[in-house]
């Protein structure tokens, strides 16, 4: 039976000398980011800003809380455009953390719930450039939404 690592206790026991794991793999603090917006009369494909989160922050999970909006409505959580550590661009992705969901019924939704939907991203913007932040957004879909949207997200920083 083979022994296999993972990244962490690759850099931390088997890799000499052992290499720095950063607070965000192991022991970091989780911390959460926390928005609200009551809607009165959002148009379809209408974007909330719901919050920026910091740099180097390690999304773990989180979830969307809705009233029922209206018929036919739907939401989708992503972030806003930024430009990356690397100076690039990084185009607005309106779906990155959960696909169209229906909100015709309150309920509640998983948010970065998979790999594919952002799990564990690492926040990585261009701390140089002026007003650049990872803005956390909620769109609404297809129809005219009326009601209050929670967005809870949980990451990991320090």
């Amino acid at each position: 039976m083979a022994t296999v690592y993972s990244d962490v206790r690759t850099d931390l026991t088997q890799d000499d000398p052992s290499e720095f794991v950063k607070a965000n793999q192991l022991a970091g603090s989780l911390r959460v980011a926390r928005g609200v917006y009551e809607a009165s009369s959002l148009a379809a494909n209408d974007v909330i800003e719901m919050f920026a989160l910091p740099n180097k922050a390690r999304i773990v999970h989180g979830y969307v809380y809705f009233d029922a909006l209206g018929a036919s409505t739907d939401i989708s959580v992503g972030h806003a455009a930024y430009v990356n550590a690397a100076g690039s661009s990084v185009a607005a992705d309106a779906d990155e953390f959960l696909g169209e969901t229906d909100t015709t019924s309150a309920g509640r939704a998983d948010v970065a719930a998979t790999l594919a939907l952002g799990a564990n991203t690492e926040v990585d913007i261009d701390q140089e450039e002026k007003n650049n932040e990872y803005v956390v957004t909620v769109t609404a879909l297809n129809a005219a939404a009326t009601g209050t949207i929670e967005l809870v997200m949980f990451y990991v920083v320090d």
